[in-house]
């Protein structure tokens, strides 16, 4: 899978479960870790856990196994790392502490 279709793919996986303020950052030209990067917040750290597993399953179920998962236990920031596509899946607060849309535009 091209790494515009996997990012689709994992944008869509996110709008279903309800992921909020979804953005996509191209890094390509920046990194050489990930074409993209995919940053949604949850709602709580149980919704944030859940986004993180329902997107792992989804990728699992189409033959594309996140290469690393971290940050599951505290469900703060979860990290699921798809090669091409590099997805954070974060707490408002978190997010607004780290501000990864900034560091990478």
């Amino acid at each position: 899978m091209q790494s515009t279709e996997l990012r689709d793919f994992i944008v869509e996986q996110l709008e279903e479960i309800k992921a909020r303020d979804i953005k996509v950052l191209d890094i390509g030209d920046k990194s050489t870790i990930a074409d993209f990067m995919v940053i949604c917040s949850g709602t709580s750290n149980r919704h944030v856990k859940s986004i993180a597993t329902l997107l792992i399953k989804e990728l699992k179920d189409k033959n594309i196994p996140p290469i690393g998962v971290e940050g599951e236990d505290a469900a703060e920031w979860v990290l699921v790392d798809s090669a091409d596509v590099i997805v954070h899946v974060m707490l408002p607060q978190t997010r607004d502490y780290y501000q990864l849309e900034k560091l990478w535009e």
